[in-house]
């Protein structure tokens, strides 16, 4: 049979570290591998043996209608301890454990029926019927009792085993055990003394990742012998001669399509009714996007085609304007070209009329100087409005010859 368990993660969860050399207790010889440091090192292949054997013992008992009682009061255990039963449906101990819960059971049901007469009080209300001091008194005894009771409250007799966590811790309960005759599995440790246990399982009872493997092993034991459970007693509410009704699944085939109203809910449909609407708006809306994108694309196309057309027209009209600035400008260089021409004629004309003067000048006999200076000046203007009236008559005349 393949284990429950494999070494590594013994190895991981520090399952192999015992206590120190000085503190253990020599029954503990035969399952101690070495030593290592002034500590113990449990031999884990026993462990693993010792597990398997605990596995198949808890899974018979439950299957058989038992039940396993978990016990584990110190604080690295109580939470596990707690999750663990409650997941596997079993009762369990994690506070102090109260002395007689096995030797006498009957005391300790009495008080779960007490707790439960309070806790009634409080459903029907007739607790507002007492006064204010009497109901604190009942709420407080209710929590006292869910304290030491709530794991035992469901229990309705003596259990068929005992895992326990610290063999040490829990003497007071390893002694009842022994007296009621109960079985005991246990995690028992090098300090631990192992001859009062039926089950023992070597393993490090300190570490918190340790217990927590322990306990979840033990609770899927529990687990599986609920199912086997639940197999024979549905064989046995068969008639005789009747065999059990093989499981038929039906299996649908490839190409069979279902409708959406067969597989799925009201709730379900309505959600995929909107959730199709607001696709069908977001399509739509897609859609105008484009459209209203496509537009601008065509009218940009038809403007591209009328551009070649309009430029040719453009061309044809600015042809005829830059012949006439042609002509413009090269009528304008002509008559500058004729004036240049002309200015120096003008200037030979005036140095011939000074000098003209002068020869004057000297023959005059003297005068005044200002009768003098004034002549001169007189002269020069008398010639440049000569000289301005044969330009202005000289232009006209070349631009007819330009034209």
């Amino acid at each position: 049979m393949a284990s429950v368990i494999s070494m590594k993660a013994l190895l991981e969860s520090g399952v192999h570290f015992g206590h120190r050399t000085n503190k253990w207790h020599p029954g503990m010889r035969p399952y101690i591998f070495t030593e290592r440091n002034g500590i113990h090192i449990l031999d884990l292949q026993q462990t693993v043996k010792a597990i398997n054997a605990s596995y198949n013992v808890v899974r018979d008992a439950v299957a058989d209608g038992g039940t396993i009682l978990f016990v584990g009061t110190k604080r690295q255990a109580q939470e596990t301890i707690k999750e663990e039963a409650t997941r596997c449906g079993m009762p369990y101990v994690t506070e102090r454990w109260l002395g007689g819960t096995l030797t006498n059971w009957a005391t300790i049901s009495q008080r779960i029926g007490e707790l439960e007469r309070l806790e009634r009080l409080h459903e029907t209300g007739e607790i507002n019927s007492y006064t204010k001091k009497e109901a604190l008194m009942i709420d407080r005894e209710i929590n006292r009792l869910l304290i030491r009771l709530s794991g035992v409250r469901n229990m309705k007799k003596i259990p068929d085993f005992l895992f326990i966590i610290d063999v040490n811790r829990e003497e007071t309960a390893v002694h009842e055990a022994n007296l009621k005759g109960v079985p005991i599995i246990a995690m028992v440790d090098t300090n631990c003394d192992p001859r009062n246990i039926d089950y023992v399982i070597p393993s490090n009872d300190d570490a918190i990742r340790a217990i927590k493997l322990m306990v979840s092993k033990m609770a899927d034991a529990v687990i599986e012998g609920k199912s086997m459970r639940k197999d024979e007693d549905l064989e046995e509410e068969l008639a005789p001669g009747e065999e059990k009704p093989a499981v038929v699944r039906r299996r649908m085939e490839e190409d069979a399509e279902l409708a959406d109203e067969t597989l799925l809910g009201a709730s379900t449909l309505a959600k995929i009714d909107v959730e199709t609407t607001n696709v069908d708006e977001e399509i739509s809306e897609a859609e105008t996007d484009v459209a209203v994108e496509a537009v601008p694309e065509v009218e940009t196309d038809v403007v591209d085609e009328d551009l070649p057309e309009a430029e040719t027209d453009v061309a044809d009209e600015a042809v005829p304007e830059a012949e006439a600035d042609e002509t413009t400008e090269a009528v304008s260089e002509v008559e500058t070209d004729d004036a240049a021409e002309e200015v120096p004629e003008v200037d030979e004309v005036i140095d011939e009329e000074e000098e003209e003067e002068e020869e004057e000048e000297k023959v005059v006999t003297k005068k005044p100087a200002a009768k003098r200076k004034k002549a001169p000046a007189a002269k020069t203007t008398k010639i440049a409005k000569v000289d301005a009236e044969d330009v202005e008559d000289d232009l006209p005349v070349d631009s007819e010859d330009v034209e």
